[in-house]
Formats: C-alpha cells, structure tokens, sequence
C-alpha cells in the first residue's frame, strides 16, 4: 500500500527555537520576547546564547507587546512568543494598536495552536488565532506545515518587514520535507504569500495548511485508490493568501476541499472561499473544527473526535463531488 512515508517527526516549535538560535548569530538587531514560557515556546535556545539579547516579561503579554513595538520604533528584529491563546486573544489589543497600526517590524510567533495541544484542555487549545490575526491589515499569517518549512518561514521573515503571526504546534508531527526544502525529490523554494502545490489532479483540489497538510497527503493515496485524482496544495501563507494558485486550482479541477486545524469560521476555508467566490465560484466543502470548544484529551485522539483526519478529508471529497456533479 503506497503511503507518504514519515522519515520522522519533529514539533514545529522545536525548529523555530533552533532556527532563532542560527539566525541571531548572522542579525545581530534580532531580538527576542516571552512572557514565562520559554521552555515552551523553545526560545530557552535563544536565550541561553544570547542573555544580552532575551527578555523575559513574565506572565504579561499585553506588556510583552508593547515593548516589543518600542524595540521595533528602534530598529530591531523582534521575535515575540507565547502560546497562541494568549497572542492572539489575551494581547490582541496591543498586537492591534501597538504594533500592527503602526506596521512595525514585529515578528509574534505563537506556539501550541490548534487543539493538538491536547491534555492542556479549552484554556489553551486555540482555533480562532487565524481568523483573529488575519483581519488585521498589515498582518502576515503563516502556518508550516512542518518542522523543515517553519526554519524556511523563520528565516523568510527576518528579510521581510512588517507585523507578521508564525502559529506552531506542540506535539512532534510527521516531517513532510527533505532536509533541503525538497519534496519527492523536487526542491522548493519558500516564499511568503506563494502557495505549493505538492501532488496533481484533476478531479478535485484539497487545499490544506499546517498539520492538515500530512493528512492531505494521506487523503490523497486513499483516492486515488477510489480512481479519484486529486490536486493537494499547501497554503502555509494565510495572509496575502496565494490568489492566482486558487483561482487556476479551481479552473482545473472544479471543486475544492479545506483543511485545518482551526475553527471552519474565518480561517485557511474562509479565506479560500472569499476568492474563488469573486472571481471562478465551485462547490467547496470544509474540513476542521465545527465551531465548537474542545475537550481535553490526547492530541490525537482529539484530532480524530474533531474530523481533522484523512479519512475525514476523504469523506468530504466524495461529498464535494457529488456536488460537482
């Protein structure tokens, strides 16, 4: 049985730690915030290399963002970092006001999105971070897919200027690129707000984003054993979201599948559907969330009781088809 074959697994949170720790040796303006939760959110790396460099500002992430937007209005590269819960909900009004109005150089990277932070329960499980972040103007909004394209977005984002939001994960995932930002032998080259399409098809087009990519993937070998050929892109950039790769998926293929490890409302299929719907309108179906608070539990576990899963995918397919016919 032909499968993706997971050569391993590494949390996404681990390679920005690493990553941050490589590029503070080449920038010497980077600079890195947390709000007591560094082990966490893996920038003990940074900070054990760098003290001079590394500010703890305690359980206070609403403090967290201001200072880094006076570090910003300074000339340094601000990485900032905490869960995903609290970057995005309990500091939004400082990452709003202070930093994004502003459009300063602000890089918030929020580790433990999604609900596979699993037995830490509905108080730290995050599946409104996308929709909040991205209706932000000047916002960026990143989601790798592993461990391997989160060192490329990192690394993309010291380059690029302006407010951006990096969400990660907790647990280790499967590792869907090479070593070298290769896929099945065809090396790729990450650029912010350029979607990548990973397998061709014709019959359908399953557009995923983090985590939900691997199980894309899975989805894929699963149909196309039905004799259902299937397109699979992954949309790492939420915001500026890849229009032109949509709108020709959508022309070639006729339907359209999300996947995400968010709320169905206002994320990666909500973004989706706003522009195919402007410019080359088919059905779609949504594959995450259904606007509802999750449980504590196993990561896994969770993602199955939840739908997030390839067979989940799959199913959603054969409805989206019936709707093309």
């Amino acid at each position: 049985m032909s499968r993706v074959k997971e050569v391993k697994a590494m949390a996404t949170r681990d390679a920005y730690g690493k990553t941050l720790v490589e590029l503070g040796r080449i920038y010497k303006d980077i600079v890195v915030l947390d709000a007591d939760l560094s082990s966490s959110t893996r920038t003990k790396y940074f900070a054990k290399e760098f003290p001079d460099r590394f500010f703890n500002f305690g359980i206070a992430e609403a403090n967290m963002m201001g200072a880094a937007a006076g570090f910003a209005s300074c000339g340094k590269i601000v990485f900032a970092s905490t869960f995903a819960i609290f970057a995005s909900q309990r500091a939004y009004n400082q990452f709003r006001q202070s930093i994004a109005y502003p459009n300063l150089n602000v890089k918030v990277v929020a580790s433990h999105g999604g609900i596979s932070v699993g037995e830490d329960g509905v108080s730290h499980h995050c599946t409104e971070d996308i929709a909040s972040m991205r209706v932000i103007p000047n916002v960026t909004v990143i989601v790798p897919a592993d461990a391997i394209e989160t060192r490329e977005a990192v690394k993309a984002l010291v380059k690029h200027y302006g407010p951006a939001y990096l969400r990660l994960g907790r647990p280790k995932i499967p590792v869907i690129y090479g070593d070298d930002y290769s896929f099945e032998g065809r090396k790729l080259n990450f650029k912010i707000g350029e979607g990548i399409t990973l397998k061709d098809g014709s019959d359908v087009t399953i557009v995923a984003t983090g985590l939900m990519v691997y199980e894309a993937l899975q989805a894929f070998e699963e149909l196309r054993r039905e004799g259902i050929s299937a397109k699979v892109i992954n949309i790492h950039t939420i915001k500026p979201i890849d229009a032109e790769l949509l709108i020709r998926a959508a022309k070639e293929t006729g339907a359209i599948v999300t996947a995400e490890e968010h709320n169905v409302i206002g994320g990666l299929g909500s973004a989706v559907a706003e522009t195919i719907v402007q410019s080359y309108p088919v059905p779609m179906q949504f594959v995450g969330v259904k606007d509802v608070f999750a449980e504590s539990g196993p990561w896994k576990e969770l993602l199955k009781k939840y739908g997030l899963t390839s067979s989940d995918i799959v199913e959603a397919v054969r409805r989206v088809l019936k709707l093309k016919k």
